[in-house]
């Protein structure tokens, strides 16, 4: 963890190691292409064929935007950027006053101590009057930080507010933090930093994000990129979260391109202090909810980065993504790590389909064209990624067991070629790339299915193990489960026959 917290960058290294592996992973699939007979393109399966093909141009077409956009953000757009923010900052400018709002919930004291640090070493850094607002929920919390602060922080001109939060969940504690910072007067163009409790800063953070208020005044709020440290754990979920990153940071500049991100991740965003302060930004946070027509009005539980990032986009305000700063978080998984995927692809999953729906709503013109795409695309592609996988199984099954083995292979073939995309901005080869690419892709796309028909189900595994609790009696919470259920089968049934109509596939009895 110290490297990556000295070094932000993500710079390429070769190991022989992985090369040697990606080199044997061609190898196996030269071997199976060439000895594997080809069923796809054969009468029965022309359509499948032609399916994968078109949807694969299609998504890989899409990736290929992201990428391109991504490299044209990280090799001319920010560097000037960077340039200039960099000038300001040499030139002496410095916000008046920095504020942190962090939260925290009985986290181990060691990486609480490890955060703490990071604060009081950027703060250094600005060297401005700073003011630490931390929202806790528990004493264990409290005294950690207390004595930390009253060791390590001497010779700085930082106070620390504690704000025990009187109600449970983080949205509380946030929303009691932000009005004790609104009591002490913050405001105007000063920023404030959201934390979590387990997200530590790297060296140089704040000084490489903070000029960038300065040069655009119209930003309202910007992210960093991240990188995941699991400290307990199994090595699959080390990989798994390795890989997702290095996919948040490709997108993360693709979307910057357009001053627009789609999400201020609560693990570390930056905001204009006047704009958190707000009363409306403040209860969004508190009691964000949503009203729909099976399960009535229910709060969000997770999700308050989402909340942030919505108020400022029905405002359109200009957001940013910082791809050499860096902030890194640690992760502690108990057991096999299987249950812990799954709910963070059902947390993930549900906050993302809990905002998009009102996303859209906006309009291109107010969100952006490119940006307003990437959320309508999101909600389309839950579907079209299950739309391979399903036409295989039901072509293996009434035609031959074959075309399954050879629909992996195709699988294996493009998640290698994407995995190509990644490699630069995961910092190394990792051979399991493909693998966790094709998992995830279509875990995520069932997820999302599932979740569709149940946004209030909502658990936080990380947080307490919070549960988003129904207000129905039994009888009308039986009535909406079932007819989530029944909404469920309808469209995954609606999809199969009209694969199977398409493939021409007929059952007899």
């Amino acid at each position: 963890m110290e490297n990556q917290l000295k070094d932000s960058s993500r710079k390429f290294v070769w190991r022989m190691i992985d090369v040697i592996n990606l080199i044997f992973l061609f190898l196996f699939l030269y071997f199976l292409i060439d000895n594997v007979p080809n069923q796809l393109w054969q009468n029965e399966t022309l359509q499948l064929a032609i399916t994968m093909s078109i949807i694969g141009l299609w998504r890989y077409g899409w990736w290929g935007v992201h990428f391109v956009r991504a490299q044209i953000f990280s090799k001319f757009v920010f560097p000037t950027k960077r340039k200039r923010a960099d000038a300001v900052w040499d030139n002496g400018w410095r916000p008046n006053n920095l504020y942190f709002m962090m939260t925290t919930y009985r986290e181990d004291k060691k990486i609480t101590e490890k955060v703490l640090s990071s604060i009081v070493r950027e703060a250094r850094k600005v060297n401005v009057p700073t003011k630490l607002f931390i929202g806790c929920g528990d004493k264990y919390d409290e005294d950690i930080i207390e004595l930390f602060m009253n060791q390590y922080a001497d010779g700085l001109d930082i106070e620390t507010f504690i704000v025990r939060q009187n109600k449970p969940g983080k949205r509380f504690a946030i929303g009691l933090t932000l009005r004790a910072m609104s009591r002490h007067g913050v405001d105007g163009n000063d920023p404030v930093i959201f934390m979590d409790g387990d997200s530590i800063l790297a060296e140089e953070c704040l000084p490489r994000c903070l000029p960038f208020f300065e040069l655009d005044p119209e930003l309202n709020a910007l992210t960093t990129d991240e990188k995941v440290v699991v400290e307990e754990g199994p090595e699959w979920v080390r990989a798994w979260l390795t890989m997702r990153f290095a996919q948040r940071h490709m997108a993360m500049q693709s979307h910057a391109l357009s001053n627009k991100v789609l999400t201020l991740t609560g693990r570390m965003s930056i905001f204009r202090a006047k704009h958190v302060v707000k009363h409306d930004f403040i209860r969004t946070i508190e009691a964000d909810h949503l009203n729909h027509w099976l399960w009535n009005d229910f709060r969000f539980l997770s999700g308050d980065d989402k909340s942030t990032w919505y108020w400022l986009l029905k405002s359109g305000s200009r957001m940013f993504y910082v791809p050499d700063a860096l902030v890194v978080t640690v992760e502690r998984i108990e057991g096999n790590g299987k249950e812990r995927m799954i709910q963070n692809l059902m947390r993930w999953s549900g906050n993302m389909l809990r905002n998009g729906s009102r996303a859209i709503a906006l309009g291109p013109k107010l969100v952006g064209p490119f940006i307003w795409w990437c959320i309508v695309d999101q909600r389309i592609a839950m579907w079209t990624t299950l739309i391979g996988p399903l036409s295989a199984i039901l072509l293996s099954i009434f035609i031959s067991p074959m075309i399954l083995l050879v629909y992996l292979i195709w699988v294996l073939f493009t998640r290698t070629f994407l995995s190509l995309l990644l490699f630069p901005y995961a910092g190394r080869i990792q051979i399991s790339f493909p693998f966790f690419l094709f998992i995830n892709q279509l875990l995520n796309s069932i997820v999302k299915v599932y979740m569709i028909f149940r946004l209030p189900k909502q658990r936080w595994m990380n947080r307490g193990n919070q549960i988003g609790k129904s207000k129905s009696g039994r009888l009308i919470a039986f009535f909406q489960n079932s007819m989530a259920s029944y909404l469920t089968l309808f469209w995954v049934s609606i999809l199969t026959s009209s694969l199977m109509f398409y493939l021409d596939i007929t059952i007899n009895f």
